[in-house]
C-alpha cells in the first residue's frame, strides 16, 4: 500500500507527483516491531528502486531515538519522509509531527488521525470500516461459525488525506489534481 503510493502506483496520488524532484526518501521504522519493518522495508526498497530513487531506513524506539533519526535525515538531506505503521509512532505523533515541520520534511503517515494532528498527510486503511468488518465477524462466530474456517479479511476501504494548513507552513504547494483526489483536504 505505502509502497504503491511512493511509486505512484496508487489512485490517492503520489510523493512523485507531489515532490517530483525527491530522489532521497527517509522511512522511519521501529526495530523493536520486525514483522512489520522487514516487510514494509522490503516492500520501500522495491518500489523506490523500481522509480530509481533510493530510500534511507532511520531506526527509533524511543523519544531521543527518534530526535536522532530527524537529525540523520537531515545530514543525509531526505527530501521526504515515510512512517512506518507502528504504534510506537501513533502515540509519539506529537514529536514526529513537531519535527517534521521543523525541519520542513513532507512525510507521510498510515492514519488519518496523524494528518487531523497536523501531519502533513496520510494514506491507510479506513479504521471506522475496520472495526465495522470486526463486528461482523465477532457476529458470525456468534451464530456459530468456526473462526479458523472463516477467511482473513484484507482491508479494502483506505482513506487519503491532506493537511493544507501544514503544506502551507513547510511551504509547500500540493498539486490540484493530488487534492481532487483526497479523500478530506484539512483547510
Amino acid at each position: 500500500m505505502t509502497s504503491a503510493w511512493v511509486s505512484g502506483q496508487s489512485d490517492s496520488g503520489s510523493y512523485t507527483e507531489l515532490l517530483p524532484g525527491a530522489a532521497r526518501f527517509g522511512v522511519l521504522v521501529n526495530p523493536h516491531n520486525p514483522f512489520i519493518t522487514e516487510s514494509f522495508v522490503t516492500e520501500l526498497q522495491t518500489a523506490a528502486s523500481a522509480i530509481g530513487r533510493q530510500i534511507e531506513v532511520v531506526t527509533a524506539s524511543t523519544n531521543a531515538d527518534i530526535d536522532r533519526a530527524f537529525v540523520t535525515l537531515v545530514k543525509q538531506r531526505a527530501d521526504a519522509l515515510v512512517i512506518s505503521p507502528d504504534a510506537l509512532f501513533v502515540a509519539r505523533r506529537v514529536q514526529l509531527i513537531t519535527l517534521a515541520v521543523r525541519h520542513t520534511l513532507p512525510a507521510l503517515y498510515h492514519r488519518r488521525e496523524l494528518a487531523e494532528a497536523g501531519g502533513l498527510m496520510s494514506y491507510g486503511s479506513d479504521l471506522s470500516d475496520q472495526y465495522r468488518q470486526t463486528g461482523v465477524y465477532v457476529g458470525r462466530v456468534l451464530r456459530g461459525e468456526k473462526p479458523a474456517e472463516m477467511p482473513v479479511q484484507l482491508p479494502t476501504r483506505f482513506e487519503f488525506v491532506i493537511n493544507l494548513q501544514t503544506a502551507n507552513t513547510i511551504g509547500l504547494d500540493i498539486p490540484p489534481t493530488l487534492l481532487a483526489r483526497a479523500d478530506e483536504v484539512i483547510e
